[in-house]
């Protein structure tokens, strides 16, 4: 019987993976794209924030909306690119109600 390839999790590697977070704010809203390629995979995520007439003006609560909006946008495009990932190799989702994160339980708390 031949012994599979399987790769575990237990190697070192090293990456840098950069975002790029483009901001404008224009009559009140502020608009936030952040981009990632990791090389393999390029993703866009995108953010509004809009200033309440009522409110005070302060930009850099906008740029912190749009831009955290932005990058929640990324971050779940990517957790569906591993979850299709770990799917391709017979690993499935983890379970939504325990919120666990496949093997880094503090990583979605």
């Amino acid at each position: 019987m031949k012994k599979a390839n399987v790769r575990r999790c237990a190697m070192t590697r090293t990456l840098e993976w950069k975002v790029g977070l483009y901001l404008v704010e224009e009559d009140g809203t502020t608009r936030a794209r952040a981009v990632l390629d990791t090389g393999t995979v390029s993703l866009t995520g995108q953010g509004v924030a809009r200033c309440n007439p009522e409110d005070v003006d302060v930009p850099a609560i906008g740029d912190e909306l749009a831009a955290s909006r932005a990058m929640r946008d990324l971050a779940e495009q990517l957790m569906r690119v591993a979850d299709r990932d770990l799917e391709g190799v017979g690993a499935g989702q983890a379970s939504r109600r325990t919120l666990t994160g496949y093997g880094w339980p503090d990583a979605t708390a």
